[in-house]
């Protein structure tokens, strides 16, 4: 089956814990730049720097809210520069995954196992799941119709807040030729 849906490009960003917050901007409120499409979630006026023993990268956007563990996602080019090789997740599973230093206007901290790569998936509400028969992490195919028609594999993410679009990162969305607001097909079922 299929369904049109909407991108969202995502930046390169970090999301803290309400602790970790502190140790970085210590009184400094966790203040809201604008919302984003997932209901409850803000792109702050917050920013940190990132940096290993090879480079830094500057002005990198903390999301809120607070979250349960801190999660750093970059781009392939990033972790090239950065000399990481941080594996392709989806959020939270941070097992394994790259550490580096985030340096915040009053602290740093070194997060280990915090640094990944975003896999491409699909927000969605649970009622949007269940009217198209998806579940959770289920996998599907969306098809770029641009110059030349490309395929990609997504998965499925479903929360209570999930507003429907793809989400892949800018090194993704350049390969493919996508910006945010543009639409792609989901092919879902049997694939």
């Amino acid at each position: 089956m299929d369904k049109v849906i909407r991108v969202g490009v995502s930046n390169r960003h970090v999301h803290l814990r309400e602790d970790t917050y502190k140790k970085l901007f210590k009184d400094v409120p966790f203040t809201k730049k604008y919302d984003l499409n997932q209901v409850g979630e803000f792109a702050s006026n917050q920013t940190v720097l990132l940096r290993t023993s090879k480079d830094s990268l500057l002005h990198v956007r903390v999301v809120g809210p607070f979250r349960e563990y801190d999660q750093v996602e970059i781009f392939r080019s990033d972790a090239k520069s950065l000399g990481l090789t941080p594996p392709v997740r989806r959020s939270g599973d941070l097992e394994g995954s790259a550490s580096l230093e985030v340096i915040g206007e009053y602290g740093s901290v070194f997060l280990e196992h915090a640094c990944i790569l975003a896999n491409r998936h699909v927000h969605m509400s649970f009622s949007e799941a269940e009217a198209l028969g998806l579940s959770d992490n289920e996998r599907v195919q969306i098809v770029v119709q641009k110059d030349n028609s490309s395929t990609m594999d997504a998965y499925v993410k479903i929360s209570d807040n999930g507003f429907l679009e793809l989400h892949l990162d800018k090194d993704d969305a350049n390969s493919f030729g996508l910006n945010t607001g543009d639409e792609v097909i989901m092919k879902y079922g049997d694939l």
